[in-house]
C-alpha cells in the first residue's frame, strides 16, 4: 500500500509499504481522509517521532470493512494503557503509559491503518469523511472550553478572548459562538483569520491584529475596563500568556492551550497579578473519549448532527496522498495562508 513515511528528521515521502495485519482487538481502517496537525510539522522536520520509520497522521477517518459489516468511523488516536490511575477513572487523555497513532505507531497518512476497535467512533449518516477527520481537533477545542467553563460564566455579559487563531483557536471560537457567547474577542495576525472569524459571526470590532498594537489595551478598552472572564492562550508563548494575565478580570480564568514554542516563565509582576486577582490558570490536554454520551467526542458529534458547526469551512487545502508533502511544505515554510490541510480520497 502507499503511505507517507517519516524515515528520519526531514526525510519524509510517499513509499510502498506492507499493508498492516490487525492484531487481536484491532480492525483494519481504510483511510478516506487525514488532516495535517500543526504538531506534525516539527515532528517531520525538527524533532522527529518517538519511533521511526513511522507513518504519521493522527487526524483521520475511514471505513472498516470486515466480514460482518462495513461501517464509517472517526478515530481517537490515543491508545491508553487501561491500567494507570488516570485510566482507572476514565481520564484516558492523561494516561501515563499510552501509545499514539501517528507519533508512536503508524497513523493515518496511509491507505490502511490497524486500529484498536476501542478507539473507533461510528459515524452516523450525513457525517462526511473530511469532517470526521476533524473530530480530533474539534474535541481538543471542546476539551479546552470545558476546563474553564462553570455555571457562573453562563451570563449575557461574560467576556471571552481567544488569542492565536490557528486551527484550535478558530475551533474554540466556533464552539464558543455555538454556545451563544456574544462577547468573544479574537486576537490573530492575518487578514485571512479576520475573515474566518467574521464568517463565524464575530463582529469586525471584536478582532484585533496583534502586530498592530497593544492587545491588552485593546481588550481593556473594549470591555469597558472590566477585562475578560476567560482567556484562551492558543499560541504557546510568554508574550501571549502575559496578555491573558494582564487582561484578565478579577477571578478570571486563563486556559493554556498552545504547545510551548520554548521555555515559559513568569516574572514577578505577572505572578502578583495571579495572586491579587485570584486568577485560575489551567492546562488542557487532548480530549475525553470514554464511549459515553457526555465525552468530548460525542458532544462534537451531536453538534455536527444538528448542523450547529461547520469545520469544513476551515479546510483551505486539499491534496491526494501522492502530493500531501506539498501541504507539509506549505505549513513548514508558511508560503501561503492556511488553516487545515487535508488529504482526502
Amino acid at each position: 500500500m502507499k503511505a507517507l513515511v517519516l524515515r528520519d528528521v526531514g526525510k519524509i515521502g510517499i513509499e510502498e509499504i506492507e499493508k498492516p495485519s490487525p492484531k487481536q482487538g484491532e480492525v483494519l481502517v481504510h483511510v478516506k481522509a487525514c488532516g495535517i496537525c500543526g504538531s506534525d510539522i516539527p515532528r517531520a522536520y525538527k524533532d522527529g517521532a518517538h519511533n521511526m520509520p513511522l507513518v504519521i497522521g493522527h487526524e483521520f477517518s475511514g471505513v472498516v470493512e470486515d466480514k460482518d459489516r462495513t461501517w464509517n468511523v472517526g478515530v481517537f488516536p490515543l491508545i491508553p494503557c487501561g491500567k494507570c490511575e488516570c485510566c482507572k477513572i476514565k481520564k484516558y487523555e492523561m494516561c501515563k503509559n499510552y501509545s499514539y497513532l501517528g507519533s508512536r505507531r503508524d497513523g493515518g497518512f496511509a491507505e490502511y491503518v490497524a486500529v484498536p476497535e476501542w478507539n473507533l467512533l461510528e459515524l452516523p449518516a450525513g457525517i462526511g469523511f473530511e469532517v470526521a477527520a476533524m473530530l480530533e481537533p474539534m474535541a481538543v477545542a471542546v476539551h479546552a472550553i470545558r476546563q474553564v467553563w462553570t455555571e457562573a460564566l453562563d451570563r449575557i455579559d461574560v467576556n471571552v478572548a481567544v488569542m492565536g487563531l490557528g486551527t484550535i483557536g478558530l475551533l474554540v471560537t466556533m464552539f464558543l459562538k455555538d454556545m451563544g457567547i456574544d462577547n468573544v474577542y479574537t486576537i490573530g495576525n492575518k487578514e485571512s483569520q479576520k475573515k474566518l472569524v467574521m464568517e463565524m459571526g464575530i463582529p469586525e470590532s471584536h478582532y484585533f491584529d496583534a502586530s498592530s498594537g497593544d492587545a491588552v489595551e485593546w481588550i481593556i478598552v473594549n470591555t469597558n475596563s472590566k477585562g475578560v472572564d476567560v482567556f484562551f492562550e492558543c499560541i504557546g508563548k510568554n508574550e501571549s500568556l502575559n496578555v491573558g494575565l494582564d487582561a484578565a478580570a478579577p477571578l478570571g480564568r486563563i486556559c493554556t492551550v498552545g504547545n510551548p514554542h520554548s521555555d515559559m516563565s513568569l516574572d514577578r509582576n505577572m505572578y502578583w497579578k495571579i495572586l491579587r486577582n485570584q486568577l485560575t490558570v489551567t492546562g488542557t490536554w487532548n480530549s475525553s473519549f470514554t464511549h459515553e454520551v457526555d465525552d468530548d467526542w460525542h458532544y462534537v458529534l451531536d453538534r455536527l448532527q444538528q448542523g450547529r458547526i461547520h469545520p469544513e469551512k476551515l479546510i483551505t487545502h486539499r491534496y491526494d496522498l501522492e502530493n500531501i508533502v506539498d501541504g507539509f511544505e506549505i505549513m513548514r515554510d508558511k508560503t501561503e495562508p492556511y488553516v487545515k490541510v487535508m488529504w482526502e480520497q
